[in-house]
Order: structure tokens, then C-alpha cells, then sequence
């Protein structure tokens, strides 16, 4: 039988790259997004864009969501699009309607329509708050409202398994970096590894001690998690490269020598927010192994040198 996977937020950074993967497995992705980027496409999906099919279908409104699966044949559902911390920061109203009234519709369109065998979709590192990593016996608490709002996502979620079998999983990187990562403050490694392979100077604006998690590792995860989910509504962390900013840009300067001296960091510090008990991705695929920091540079660098 055909795989048809609905993409939402297929023409972001990560979900450009989840359409590469999907591609590569030779399923067809239909893509939900409001903010086209053919340009993106091009540079990522080359000739692949062809095989891409479009929904104008809105993520507020489950019966045009529940329309689009029927439309297309949709058997997996791989859940993406969301507002970012600044901008549920700024408008908590906004971000509580895309990220957990849309996040709702996706499920609910998707029980609806009885078509839908699994969902995977974007959950977050920022679910754990800074006392995570110092006191274990009580549960981490969302710093920011983006966090909370994926956390009410994963519970969500986990309703929609106890109640209608709607199987899921939820997959959480820490900061994704790699090839067309360009928006947002953790973007600097991304931007640093650009700056280095078209040999300019630039610098990083934060500090601090995080995961870093290459993009095809996420991508991947996102369409394994989605094409091979298991029964319930299972919630799992990507281990990613620990390292410092400072370790980061060393590693930049070790792939690119001539960038020595021109990559550079400042910045205020940003909380590492560490899972108090991670269920790591190893535990539903055994066989899952991630990209070390300096060959995910070295895929980063290479693909900007190519372009």
C-alpha cells in the first residue's frame, strides 16, 4: 500500500529536510503550511520537489484538515508547524491557538477521518525547566509558555491513545542545527558554519552548555517515529552532542582551518534544560545512531561549499 504522509510545517527548516527523508523512502509528502519556501525546496529537494503535493488545508480548522487526509489518501501524519518561544512569548493567545488548539485540530482530524495509522510530531527540550537538572524527586516545569503549551501537546496526545487508539510519538531535540538553519537565536552555530564555508567572519550570540541535535538525525527520527510508531502515545528524547558554544566554534575552525581567529562568541548564557529522566530514542529503535558534532559540521560546511 501507498505511504502518503501529511506534513505540517513542511517548508520549515526541519520539515524541508523530513520531506528529504520522506522522499528518500520513496513515500509521497503533502505539505500544510501558510508560509511557502520554494527557494528552500530547491536547494534541499532539488528535482524532488516534483513528488511533493500541496494542501491549502489550515491548522485551526479540523474539518479542512480531515478533508485534506481524505483528499489524499493520508496513512501517517507527522505534525510540525508551531509558533516559536519569542512569538508565544509575545502573544501567549496567538501561540496557544497554533500550537494546542492546531496541534488538537491535527489529532482530531486525523481520528476522525479513520485513516490515519500514527502521528509523530515536534515536542521540545523546552518542556524542562532549569530545576530539572538540580532536583529530581519533583517534575521539571516549563520555563516559557512555548513549553508549556508543548506539554499540554504531549498530554493531549496521550488522551487521544487512552480514548480513540490514536497511536503517536513524540519526538524532542534540543537545538537542530545544520544545512538552511537561519532563524532564531540557536541558529548562530548553523550561521557560524555558513559564515566559515563561504570564508567570512561571524559570531554567536549566546553561551552555554546544550544538545545539539543535526538536522537529517531529526529529520530521520521524525519520519521513523511516524512510519514505525509503536501502540501508545510514546514521548522520546534525542540524545544530541553535548558541548559549550566555545566547543562548538572549535569544531568549526577544525573542519574549516582558515576559519581559525574569524568565528567568534558572545552573548548571554541560555539554560541547558536537561530531561531529569530522558527516554532517549535508543529505547524504540535500538539501532539508532547520531551524527557526531563535527561530522554534522562537516555535512553543514560541505553542503554550502556545493551551493
Amino acid at each position: 500500500m501507498t505511504t502518503t504522509v501529511l506534513v505540517t510545517g513542511g517548508s520549515g527548516f526541519i520539515g524541508t529536510w523530513v520531506l528529504h527523508e520522506l522522499l528518500a523512502t520513496g513515500a509521497t509528502p503533502v505539505v500544510v503550511d501558510n508560509q511557502p519556501n520554494a527557494s528552500r525546496w530547491e536547494r534541499v529537494l532539488g528535482d524532488g520537489i516534483r513528488r511533493v503535493r500541496w494542501s491549502d488545508a489550515s491548522l485551526l480548522h479540523p474539518d479542512g484538515l480531515q478533508a485534506a487526509i481524505e483528499q489524499h489518501d493520508i496513512t501517517h501524519v507527522i505534525h510540525l508547524a508551531a509558533l516559536l518561544t519569542p512569538a508565544c512569548q509575545q502573544d501567549p493567545w496567538l501561540g496557544c491557538q497554533v500550537n494546542v488548539l492546531g496541534s488538537t485540530a491535527v489529532f482530531e482530524a486525523a481520528r476522525r477521518s479513520h485513516r490515519v495509522r500514527a502521528i509523530s510530531y515536534a515536542s521540545s527540550y523546552a518542556v524542562y525547566g532549569p530545576e530539572a537538572a538540580e532536583d529530581h524527586s519533583s517534575p521539571s516545569r516549563p520555563p516559557m509558555f512555548y513549553g508549556a503549551f508543548k506539554q499540554a501537546v504531549d498530554m493531549i496526545a496521550e488522551q487521544y491513545w487512552r480514548h480513540f487508539g490514536l497511536r503517536s510519538v513524540a519526538v524532542r531535540p534540543h537545538v537542530v542545527y545544520g544545512p538552511e538553519r537561519d532563524q532564531g537565536l540557536t541558529a548562530g552555530p548553523s550561521l557560524a558554519a555558513r559564515a566559515a564555508a563561504e570564508g567570512q567572519e561571524y559570531t554567536i550570540g549566546y553561551r552555554g552548555t546544550v544538545g545539539y541535535d543535526y538536522v537529517e538525525d531529526v529529520a530521520r527520527a521524525f519520519v521513523r517515529a511516524a512510519l514505525e510508531c509503536p501502540e501508545g502515545a510514546t514521548v522520546v528524547d534525542l540524545p544530541g552532542a553535548v558541548a559549550t558554544t566555545e566547543e562548538f566554534a572549535r569544531t568549526i575552525e577544525s573542519v574549516v582551518p582558515a576559519a581559525v581567529g574569524r568565528i567568534h562568541v558572545d552573548g548571554p548564557s541560555i539554560p541547558s534544560n536537561i530531561p531529569p529522566q530522558p527516554n532517549y530514542i535508543n529505547t524504540l529503535f535500538a539501532d539508532w545512531r547520531a551524527t557526531s558534532l563535527a561530522e554534522g559540521v562537516r555535512k553543514t560546511v560541505e553542503f554550502y561549499r556545493s551551493a
